[in-house]
């Protein structure tokens, strides 16, 4: 049986990818890595449309999360988080883990941050450091309108440095680090990178690295104090993932083929077909402003998780995503982020379909197919040639 994943991470990896995986290794202080080094990180520069820094980890995502609050903030800073799931989460977490002081703002999972509800946050806080905040947030499926909040930030806040984790919007949604005045984004290979987990990277503007020689916290290895001395020269402090390096090095030559904007529109094209296919199968969103990276939805009552969830597998070869925390077994995600197409949109609806009827639940057969199908013709059919 094939097997096909539609999870927000890991994601499939193109063949491209794993081509260039499998060459045989190379050591990390030679000429030839450092050739790759600079292609990849001219790449990751145009990827977060930006003129400074992307530094690359050896770590998951958490990890250029944490580096981001060890290196931009000091014990005692006050900083701003944004909880709206498991990762907004994640930041007031590391907050307090290393002595920063966290006022966290609560959102309803599934709704998101509003411009003023960060306004009266930064305005009731005392000297605010620095807000942290999700892109898009993979354990509900919603995106924030990033731009607009970032505006007012700059706006109104000039001195907070933003921090935006954007591990699963870039590569899917829009985002201009440098136009948008973002302070810090982070992002990991095992989602629009389109390669295995392993590496993440962290984009830096100015004040984040002013922000960076001031920070008083305790650092080694995500000291990137160290990574940026060294990232001129194309080396790392440490030892890196020498292999995940080149196959995100790929993945960015097949992004670049394509084009920010048309990627962009993709992961739009691609998520209204998955939503149109799941409401004709009677399935209601989970999100009210739903990420183009992922679709959210609730599951149908009579439906039980770990038996739909079971027959995707053994079945269809399909794996998706179940919900997270207070909303494990009530919810599934359905991933659309990195390398899909079209046909990948029909085959996930098509097998829900089939599972859910086998699970009992009165859906109507080839509703859902119809729908993703209409979804991408009439898409197709509003193209400028």
């Amino acid at each position: 049986m094939k097997h096909r994943l539609f999870t927000p991470g890991p994601t499939p990896l193109p063949e491209r990818v794993l081509r260039r995986m499998g060459s045989p290794l190379i050591h990390h202080r030679t000429d030839e890595f450092r050739r790759t080094m600079d292609h990849l990180h001219h790449r990751l520069q145009w990827l977060f449309d930006t003129s400074g820094p992307v530094v690359p980890l050896t770590s998951s995502g958490t990890g250029a999360m944490e580096a981001t609050v060890v290196n931009l903030f000091s014990p005692g800073d006050c900083v701003i988080t944004v909880n709206g799931g498991k990762f907004g989460e994640r930041w007031t977490r590391l907050a307090e883990t290393f002595g920063i002081n966290p006022q966290e703002i609560l959102v309803p999972w599934g709704t998101a941050l509003q411009p003023e509800q960060l306004r009266e946050a930064l305005h009731g806080a005392k000297d605010p450091r620095g807000v942290l905040l999700t892109h898009s947030e993979t354990s509900t499926g919603t995106a924030i309108d990033l731009k607009a909040i970032a505006a007012m930030v700059r706006k109104e806040f000039p001195g907070t440095l933003l921090c935006v984790d954007g591990i699963t919007s870039v590569g899917a949604l829009e985002l201009r680090f440098d136009a948008w005045g973002i302070d810090a984004c982070v992002t990991g290979s095992q989602k629009g990178l389109m390669t295995p987990p392993g590496v993440a990277f962290v984009a830096l503007s100015e004040r984040a690295r002013k922000a960076i020689e001031l920070s008083t916290s305790r650092r080694m290895y995500f000291d990137l104090r160290r990574a940026l001395a060294v990232l001129n020269s194309n080396d790392t402090p440490w030892t890196p993932a020498i292999t995940l390096l080149q196959g995100v090095d790929e993945a960015l030559d097949m992004m670049y083929e394509e084009g920010l904007e048309n990627i962009w529109a993709r992961h739009a094209r691609h998520a209204k077909a998955a939503r149109n296919g799941l409401a004709a199968l009677g399935l209601k969103l989970f999100s009210q402003a739903p990420s183009n990276a992922l679709t959210a939805a609730w599951l149908p009552e009579s439906v039980v998780w770990k038996e739909l969830h079971q027959t995707l597998q053994t079945r269809f070869g399909i794996t998706v995503a179940g919900g997270q925390g207070d909303y494990a077994g009530k919810i599934l995600r359905i991933s659309h982020l990195g390398y899909y197409d079209d046909l990948d949109m029909v085959t996930v609806v098509a097998a829900l379909e089939r599972a859910l009827i086998l699970s009992g639940f009165p859906a109507t057969p080839g509703e859902g197919i119809s729908a993703v199908q209409k979804s991408l013709s009439e898409i197709e059919n509003t193209r400028t040639p």
